[in-house]
């Protein structure tokens, strides 16, 4: 099973997803660098409107959908399901930041942004998506992963 073939018959724009996890690793920065878990806030609902409601309204996803129009990006259309595993992925990350800011546990909070940027940036940088990886092993190994979402 490459990773081109589609797998959940799903497909997304990868470029779009790229320039969602760069303002996703944006607001992470400013978080990290003003405290300001309003911050965190904002990207757990947003996060909830990609994964559980309408992914056009996503304040995220629309700037994405903006930016991709601006800078005159082509489409680069992948499995939806990978990208839907990796954003899963990003919602407990920022859950976990929300946790950890509550509990004053500074040294956790960095942690957990470090991981969550590392793989944010490498995806915005040079389209490596983790969660997607991730997504392609289990699919081998559970053909049926991910198949009612």
């Amino acid at each position: 099973m490459s990773n081109t073939c589609p797998l959940n018959f799903k497909q997304v724009d990868s470029n779009v997803s790229r320039f969602s996890a760069l303002v996703v690793a944006s607001l992470v920065i400013i978080y990290l660098l003003t405290h300001d878990v309003y911050i965190l806030f904002f990207l757990v609902v947003d996060f909830i409107m990609k994964l559980f409601l309408n992914k056009g309204c996503s304040p995220i996803n629309m700037s994405a959908e903006l930016s991709k129009g601006f800078f005159k990006v082509k489409d680069k259309m992948i499995d939806g399901g990978a990208k839907r595993l990796a954003g899963f992925f990003g919602f407990f990350f920022v859950l976990l930041l929300i946790v950890s800011h509550y509990l004053d546990m500074w040294v956790l909070s960095l942690g957990v942004a470090a991981v969550f940027l590392s793989c944010s940036l490498l995806d915005v940088f040079f389209d490596f998506c983790i969660g997607c990886k991730i997504y392609y092993i289990i699919k081998k190994i559970y053909p049926n992963f991910m198949s009612e979402l």
